[in-house]
């Protein structure tokens, strides 16, 4: 049954997302006062830079953790932040006892493809060449998720280290939209509706085929992908996304869970720790993670990871 607070949820999220057609500065602006929620007090947060890419360092408060995440922000390529993603990024580093590095890879339509996916696979490699490839782990959601199976797909092509595991939110996988669930699922998703999905996507791939296996990872071969969690709500335009994500990956030998909640939209997990299907998603994720590194990683002395 959906908990009260994720239908309260539903209900105030169409009076705080930003207008579409409002100029993408406003967009930008309104994604990024996300920053002000409240984020857990047993971590710590530090601007730095990877291979000359800005990015947020979320570290666990007392953690003796070698556990390395990776995280990719949502946005459509075009909008989000560190900032904006913190507060529950945050959370999830906490529970999964992780040191994250949250990436701000450049933006559409300034900076197009390949720009996003070169920043990460940067940030990748660097990370990779500093800790055994067994502690890093990658994670994103929506167009982070697809910017994680991207980003994987050019460190498996380039032949370097693989992160041990990787879990996508709402992965989005088909910037053509060919999906069912883009019409099917458009009148109980209140976090996107498909007349959005085409203008972001072209600002993103600029002149490639929407159908290029970076640009929309679905197309891709998935062959030599670490386990992957992917997390989807019934009630989303992207749901066909990830349930196609998980079949091809599976087909492809990849060790894969495909979860999806009843009655939740894209990216509920953001909602962490206020909504109860929120945090069960990310602990589940987190636990996932700690599953796929197990015994590559102490223990949390100061029980932060309980703190969720």
């Amino acid at each position: 049954m959906t908990s009260w607070q994720a239908k309260l949820a539903r209900k105030a999220i169409s009076k705080v997302l930003s207008d579409p057609e409002s100029p993408l500065e406003e967009q930008r602006a309104a994604m990024d006062r996300l920053s002000k929620l409240p984020r857990p007090k047993t971590a710590t947060a530090e601007e730095i830079s990877i291979a000359g890419v800005r990015c947020l360092h979320l570290t666990p408060t007392g953690s003796v953790s070698e556990r390395q995440l990776i995280y990719l922000h949502g946005g459509g390529y075009v909008l989000g932040s560190p900032e904006s993603h913190a507060n529950w990024v945050q959370w999830f580093g906490v529970r999964a006892n992780a040191v994250v590095t949250l990436v701000d890879y450049r933006l559409a339509p300034e900076h197009p493809y390949p720009a996003a996916i070169d920043d990460c696979t940067a940030v990748a490699q660097a990370v990779l060449a500093e800790h055994p490839a067994h502690e890093v782990t990658i994670a994103g959601d929506s167009a982070g998720g697809g910017a994680t199976l991207a980003t994987l797909g050019r460190l498996r092509d380039t032949g370097g280290p693989m992160p041990a595991a990787a879990v996508v939110f709402s992965p989005w996988t088909d910037l053509t939209a060919s999906g069912e669930s883009v019409q099917t699922r458009q009148a109980v998703d209140p976090m996107i509706e498909a007349k959005w999905l085409m203008p972001f996507a072209d600002m993103y791939r600029g002149d490639v085929p929407a159908d290029h296996p970076e640009v929309s990872p679905l197309f891709n071969d998935f062959t030599g992908f670490p386990p992957t969690l992917i997390q989807v709500g019934d009630h989303e335009v992207l749901l066909d996304d990830s349930v196609r994500l998980a079949h091809a990956m599976q087909a492809a030998g990849v060790t894969v869970e495909l979860e999806v909640t009843p009655e939740m939209w894209h990216v509920y997990q953001a909602l962490a720790p206020m909504v109860p299907e929120a945090k069960d998603a990310l602990i589940q994720a987190a636990e996932f993670l700690s599953h796929t590194t197990r015994g590559h990683v102490a223990p949390n002395r100061t029980g932060a990871s309980s703190s969720v």
